[in-house]
């Protein structure tokens, strides 16, 4: 099967801002980049699998970044007790 579509994040001081659908880009990072930047979309973009197949999850709106990981991680929610 061959896939026409990607997902990509955009990271921003090491947050995922958002979230979008693109054209398959070879799942390189500085393609996808380069990709977003010509269609108007700045910032630094990456891949993420929808399937959580790389990077460790698939990346969410206000997910980290960790370049050295080289994975996104969940904010750490808090329990409120009561």
């Amino acid at each position: 099967m061959t896939y026409h579509n990607a997902h990509a994040a955009r990271i921003e001081n090491e947050i995922v801002r958002e979230v979008i659908v693109i054209q398959y880009c070879n799942d390189a990072d500085a393609e996808i980049t380069a990709y977003c930047n010509s269609i108007g979309l700045a910032g630094t973009w990456i891949d993420t699998a929808y399937t959580g197949s790389r990077r460790g999850k698939f990346a969410g709106v206000g997910d980290r970044y960790d370049a050295d990981l080289n994975q996104f991680i969940s904010p750490e929610t808090s329990e409120e007790t009561e």
